[in-house]
């Protein structure tokens, strides 16, 4: 099998990133201001997780690499991979969702979309391209993430599934 690259592609999101670090910021204050006036309780504790939990998200979700080859897609988001054998893509297109799980966050989300559970990899300003899966991955049916270039990705892919 050919690993010939097809398609290359590292997005980042200044906006998306703006987002988490202003959460990380906000949760870090309110934990200070919670430890300091009441001490340790269980409100400055969940206050603390949630800033963790946002300083993660700030340094794994910085950027996107989207990468076609013959055989594989592989979409990785910091410590998280994900890789689609090209065998096992039904159908792609352009992902038009509802505006609600369209703009529901950035990072990985699992959502149901009319019925079909799927993987999100996305950030919230770019296009998005799903894929349809011939046999699900663990419970997963579709897969969609953003990408800057959507016809380039189409295309990439239909040129991997027709090789």
């Amino acid at each position: 099998m050919n690993n010939e690259l097809l398609y290359d592609e590292i997005l980042t999101s200044k906006k998306t990133l703006m987002l988490f670090l202003i959460l990380t910021g906000a949760f870090f204050v309110l934990f200070l201001w919670q430890y300091l006036t009441r001490g340790s309780h269980f409100l400055s504790a969940l206050l603390l997780f949630f800033f963790f939990f946002f300083l993660f998200y700030a340094i794994n979700y910085r950027k996107l690499e989207i990468r076609i080859t013959q055989a594989m897609l592989t979409l990785k988001f910091g410590l998280f991979t994900w890789r689609v054998p090209v065998e096992n893509i039904a159908a792609y297109k352009l992902d038009k969702i509802p505006a609600l799980a369209y703009f529901g966050g950035a990072g990985i989300h699992f959502m149901f979309v009319k019925g079909r559970y799927r993987a999100s990899f996305n950030f919230l300003e770019y296009p998005r391209v799903v894929l349809t899966f011939k046999n699900k991955i663990g419970a997963i049916q579709d897969i969609s993430f953003s990408t800057q270039e959507p016809e380039s990705v189409i295309q990439k892919l239909d040129e991997a599934i027709n090789l």
